[in-house]
């Protein structure tokens, strides 16, 4: 029998589910449609979101002929050979056909590169599918020819009516009663994705006879995985370690310690959040709590004596501590503009008085003549030059306000008078 996702799948864009700012009365793909001129385009997005159905339906639509292509399974060998049948296809005003390319992140250069001259000369009309971000993965050549068009998830909204028209319209489940009580673990589990709905459902409706009931309890007992997970060399995962950094950074940690919840329940790797905590600590804390890098240490510490499951609650100690504090990226920020100033200067001679004088020749030679010696002077500071003569009057680290930076910047004023 058909799997259920495939009997259905929409033909039409009336029929497709989501994606409104794509296919909707304003989207530009429908647009794009009625107008009946196709260009090349990549759709970006998550598994289960459409991006297959909506390359179909572009084709179906302006009847081109359609060819297809799995980056998992095709060399270079197969994709000229789609090539040729494309030319082969072309004749007199027929549009021409479209290829569809999925997991087109998957093909190597040389791959890519063997696609380029037939997409210029119009050989066919490209249509890529990708759950990675093509900025990263498809040539540059190859993305300047194609339009990135980017699916999100399907919302709740989305599932709830891909649910009701399923139970109304597939032919198998209208043999049956189908009784929906409870769609909170069904959407939960399917995280966004058509297909996964439509597998859950299936699978519920093959265990079950005549009656089948929709609860939490039947879809969780039936899938018994972790509806959380993901790949986590994936966008996903980059794009949760983000929000889960910008958080912290923006002193929130309510969504912070949510983010991090997401990727203890997703599978991540618990030194890679430690790790993520010790940047951020000197990167977004910094100088305006100094305890912060402490705390993060003995975090990554702590963690890698008392393992799993116990070192959640360090990593959420640690999370809360830093998205609470006060924030500063001031030494950040000076480190990068020092590389910036010895990338354009290169390397300055360090001023005699700051050298080294081991030997005697060095010592004729002025090394270290002049130099004081802070400790001897009072308060253990006196004025004199540190940086190299073409850059004496430098001023790298700007001090934030925060009670902590503001000390140093006051001590610091006290001591230079001009300088700071």
């Amino acid at each position: 029998m058909i799997p259920l996702a495939e009997r259905m799948r929409p033909k039409t864009l009336d029929e497709y589910i989501g994606q409104k700012h794509l296919v909707g009365p304003q989207g530009v793909l429908r647009r794009m449609m009625e107008s009946g001129s196709i260009s090349s385009f990549i759709l970006w997005g998550p598994p289960g979101v459409g991006k297959t159905t909506l390359a179909r339906i572009v084709a179906n639509k302006e009847n081109r002929p359609f060819f297809t292509l799995s980056a998992v399974t095709a060399g270079v060998k197969e994709v000229r050979e789609v090539i040729e049948k494309a030319r082969k296809s072309l004749f007199f005003d027929a549009p021409n056909p479209v290829l569809f390319i999925d997991e087109i992140h998957r093909f190597n250069k040389s791959q890519q590169d063997s696609l380029l001259g037939a997409v210029e000369q119009g050989v066919f009309t490209l249509i890529g599918a990708t759950t990675e971000n093509p900025s990263f993965e498809v040539i540059t050549p190859l993305l300047s020819r194609c339009q990135v068009y980017v699916l999100q998830p399907l919302d709740r909204e989305d599932l709830l009516e891909l649910l009701d028209r399923t139970i109304r319209t597939d032919a198998e489940l209208k043999k049956r009663t189908v009784t929906v009580k409870e769609t909170t673990a069904l959407l939960r589990f399917s995280g966004g994705d058509a297909r996964k709905l439509l597998n859950t459902l299936e699978l519920i409706a093959n265990a079950s006879g005549d009656e089948v009931v929709i609860d939490d309890q039947t879809v969780t007992t039936c899938l018994q995985q972790n509806p959380m997970a993901y790949d986590k060399d994936g966008e996903l995962h980059y794009d949760i370690i983000s929000a889960f950094i910008k958080s912290i950074r923006g002193s929130d940690p309510d969504a912070a310690i949510y983010w991090l919840a997401r990727m203890i329940e997703g599978g991540e790797d618990p030194k890679f959040i430690a790790r993520r905590l010790v940047i951020s600590a000197s990167e977004d804390i910094g100088l305006a709590n100094p305890n912060a890098m402490l705390l993060a240490n003995a975090c990554f510490d702590t963690l890698t004596k008392i393992g799993w499951p116990e070192g959640r609650i360090p990593l959420a100690e640690t999370t809360i501590y830093l998205a609470s504090s006060p924030k500063s990226n001031s030494a950040y920020m000076a480190i990068n503009r020092a590389l910036e100033v010895v990338r354009e200067t290169g390397n300055l001679p360090v001023p005699l008085h700051l050298r080294n004088a081991p030997t005697k020749l060095m010592k004729q030679l002025g090394y270290g003549e002049d130099y004081k010696y802070a400790h001897d002077f009072p308060g253990h500071f006196v004025e004199q030059q540190y940086l190299p003569d073409e850059l004496r009057e430098l001023s790298l680290w700007k001090s934030q306000s925060n009670p902590q930076e503001d000390k140093m910047a006051e001590r610091l004023k006290k001591l230079w008078k001009k300088r700071y």
